[in-house]
C-alpha cells in the first residue's frame, strides 16, 4: 500500500527515512508524537498530521490513517499499528530496546492485539483527555479561568434569582438584559475550559447566585442595583488582573481579547447599576454590599482550587 499521489498543484507529502502519519486532532496521539518529536532520531523523520485539510488525501485514505497509526518507510511501503510503532522505535533514542524486544518471535503480533484492544477504548479515553486538556491555555491562568466560569455561572443565577422574585418593571428589564449578556459570557468560558477542569462546586455557585439576586429583590430596586454595583466592582478588578498577566505573554491575543470584552460588559453593568442609585446606600445596605464583595472574593479563592 502506498500513499495516494496528491492532486496537481499541492505540495507532496514529505519523503524522509520515515514519514509518520498521525492524528493531530487526537489529544492522545498529539501528546505521544510530541514526546517522539522532542528526541533526536537516528535517521530523518517527517511528521504529517493527517487530520489537517491541507494534507492532500482522498477521504477514504484519510479515514484509514486517522483510524490507525501509520508509518511510511523510505521505499514507499506503509506500516500500520504495532508494526508502525516498531519501525519508529527503531530510530528513536531511548526506545530502541522496545524495538529489539518486539523483534523477538511472536512479540509483534501480541503488541498488535494489544493495540487493537486499545483502539476499542480509545474514543472513551479521547473524551476524557479532551475533557481535561488545557494545553491551549496559559498554564498559570487555568485556575483563574475556572473561577471565571464559576463566577459567570453565579452571575447567570443572580439575575434568575432577581427575575424569580421581583415584579418591578425597571428591575426586570435590567435583569433580562444582563442575563442575556451573562449567558454569553458563560458560553465563552465554557468554550475555553474543558468540562473536567471546571469547578466541582457549580451547584453551590448556582445556589449562592440565586440567593444573591433574590434576597435584595425582596427589598426593592435600590438594594438590587447596589448589590449589582458591588458584585461588578469586584468582577472588573478580577478580570483586570488576568488581562494584565496576559499582556506580558505572547501568543494569547484571542484569549486576552475575550477577557477584555467580558470586562467591558461587566463595567457597563456596574455603571448602569450605579446610575440607578440616586444616593449612597445606608448603613445596612452598605454592610450587605461589603458582605457580597467579600463573598465574591471567597468564591474566587474556592473556585480556583476546587
Amino acid at each position: 500500500m502506498t500513499l495516494p499521489t496528491p492532486p496537481e498543484g499541492n505540495q507532496p507529502l514529505p519523503c524522509e527515512s520515515l514519514t509518520v502519519l498521525f492524528d493531530g486532532a487526537c489529544p492522545l496521539c498529539r501528546r505521544e508524537v510530541g514526546v517522539y518529536q522532542s528526541l533526536k532520531p537516528a535517521r530523518p523523520v517527517a511528521w504529517t498530521d493527517v487530520s489537517k485539510a491541507s494534507v492532500p488525501l482522498a477521504p477514504d485514505d484519510r479515514a484509514r490513517y486517522l483510524a490507525r497509526f501509520h508509518v511510511r518507510r523510505e521505499d514507499g511501503s506503509l506500516l500500520s499499528g504495532a508494526a508502525a510503532f516498531v519501525a519508529l522505535w527503531q530510530v528513536m533514542p531511548g526506545w530502541r530496546w522496545l524495538a529489539r524486544l518486539a523483534a523477538l518471535p511472536g512479540v509483534t503480533p501480541i503488541l498488535e492485539q494489544l493495540y487493537r484492544g486499545f483502539l476499542r477504548i480509545r474514543p472513551g479515553i479521547q473524551w476524557l483527555a479532551r475533557a481535561c486538556d488545557t494545553s491551549h491555555l496559559p498554564a498559570g491562568l487555568v485556575a483563574d479561568l475556572r473561577s471565571n466560569h464559576a463566577g459567570e455561572t453565579g452571575a447567570v443565577w443572580i439575575y434568575r434569582g432577581m427575575l424569580c422574585v421581583t415584579r418591578d418593571k425597571t428591575v426586570r428589564t435590567f435583569a433580562k438584559n444582563h442575563l442575556h449578556t451573562e449567558l454569553q459570557h458563560l458560553q465563552k468560558m465554557s468554550a475555553l475550559l474543558p468540562p473536567l477542569r471546571r469547578s466541582w462546586l457549580l451547584v453551590a455557585w448556582r445556589m449562592a447566585g440565586f440567593v444573591t439576586g433574590a434576597l435584595p429583590a425582596v427589598f426593592g430596586r435600590r438594594a438590587v442595583f447596589a448589590t449589582v454595583a458591588s458584585v461588578e466592582t469586584f468582577v472588573v478588578q478580577h478580570y483586570a488582573h488576568q488581562i494584565e498577566a496576559l499582556t506580558a505573554q505572547a501568543g494569547h491575543a484571542a484569549l486576552r481579547q475575550t477577557l477584555v470584552d467580558c470586562q467591558r460588559d461587566e463595567a457597563a453593568h456596574r455603571i448602569e447599576a450605579e446610575a440607578h442609585l440616586t444616593h449612597p446606600p445606608g448603613a445596612l445596605l452598605a454592610g450587605w454590599c461589603r458582605a457580597v464583595g467579600r463573598g465574591s472574593a471567597l468564591a474566587v479563592t474556592l473556585a480556583r482550587r476546587v
